[in-house]
């Protein structure tokens, strides 16, 4: 499976860039739980839904994957994203996500983390 979830993590961030929010939904479990800095876990594609169409706080960008690493059911990614906040200031930012799937093959639980000064 591993190529499978490859391909699934790439489908995700094309599908994000796009803005096909149903499209990126579509890869997640229907429990499936986020973790983002600066936010609670989302449980949920009605909560991951809401997120994408409300809460995000980028207007629009793009990722680029750097490094994946597969094993199992999970996928590593280090990738750095450029774009535009929704109050119109840029952003650029590197990233990791983590990416954990189910036995269907769905996305279970992902976590993001950002490239930035914190403690």
């Amino acid at each position: 499976m591993t190529d499978s979830h490859l391909a699934s993590v790439r489908e995700y961030y094309a599908r994000v860039d796009a803005g096909d929010i149903p499209g990126l939904l579509a890869l997640f479990d229907d429990r499936a739980a986020y973790a983002r800095p600066g936010y609670p876990v989302l449980h949920g594609t009605d909560a991951l839904s809401a997120f994408y169409r409300e809460t995000r706080v980028i207007a629009e960008g793009t990722h680029a994957l750097i490094d994946m690493v597969a094993a199992g059911g999970h996928v590593a990614v280090q990738g750095r994203f450029n774009g535009r906040l929704k109050d119109g200031s840029a952003s650029e930012v590197r990233f990791a996500d983590f990416f954990r799937f189910n036995e269907r093959g769905l996305i279970q639980r992902r976590d993001t983390y950002f490239f930035r000064a914190a403690v």
